[in-house]
């Protein structure tokens, strides 16, 4: 793409997420991902559910990938935004999309939950899951892309050592859970232009409170230089998974 700072900023304040799509960013930012696959194992574990439920679902873009969905299925969404994206696209899929947070679920119970990348409340999943029943998710850890945080001068909003795969297991073994798989990997990823490091600044702002390109114009500027001089700016993703098992 052509170097130019005003019109990359331009077309990143202009653009549009609709539900929780960061396509935009298609061809401008690229990582590696961590090494397993949470859509797939999500597959592997849905003709085993009678009830499902998934948690935070956004725009519903993950659960209506996995269609066809078990009969009865529920979601979840809190983010007023969200949900007529998330009950248009999985309304005709059979599933009932429930404004509440994570820490209110739905009255189960359910033998399969998923929640990628929403709220992990221990005791609510407890609560929420059939005796046998399975927790599936991957979670967004306390360090992702901090690199950003400093380059932008905003302080990560949170401990990063806060919330990891060691601090969610506790929790859930706490709550009475057992925990059949735990991994947690860090990995690069890469905003090969200021307009990408724009549209992922503005899309998470519980991460970049305050953020707004003409304030931190300067700051942005420097990494703009950064990426004309070494081909990208690179941060770090933080990703966990659990698997767990409510006991019987």
């Amino acid at each position: 793409m052509a170097h130019d700072y005003e019109t990359h900023v331009a077309e990143a304040r202009q653009a549009t997420m609709t539900g929780w799509d960061f396509s935009w960013l298609t061809g401008r930012a690229a990582g590696e991902g961590p090494s397993w696959d949470y859509g797939r194992r999500a597959r592997d574990l849905l003709p085993r559910a009678r009830r499902l439920l998934d948690v935070d679902t956004g725009g519903g873009e993950f659960l209506a990938s996995l269609a066809p969905l078990p009969p009865g299925a529920v979601a979840t969404e809190n983010w007023e935004p969200n949900l007529p994206v998330a009950r248009r696209r999985l309304s005709p899929l059979g599933v009932e999309v429930h404004r509440t947070s994570g820490r209110n679920l739905p009255c189960g119970p359910f033998d399969l939950i998923l929640n990628r990348h929403g709220l992990l409340d221990a005791a609510a999943l407890r609560a929420a899951l059939a005796p046998g029943g399975r927790l599936l998710t991957q979670q967004v850890g306390s360090r992702n892309q901090l690199e950003l945080n400093e380059a932008v001068g905003i302080p990560a909003p949170a401990d990063p050592d806060g919330w990891t795969l060691d601090v969610a297991v506790r929790a859930l073994e706490g709550a009475g859970l057992r925990v059949t798989t735990a991994r947690e990997e860090v990995s690069p990823y890469t905003f090969h232009d200021i307009g990408a490091v724009v549209f992922q600044l503005c899309a998470i702002p519980w991460q970049f409170p305050g953020f707004t390109p003409s304030g931190h114009e300067p700051a942005l500027r420097r990494i703009d230089r950064h990426i004309e001089n070494a081909g990208g700016f690179t941060a770090h993703d933080h990703r966990f998974l659990i698997e767990a098992r409510a006991q019987g």
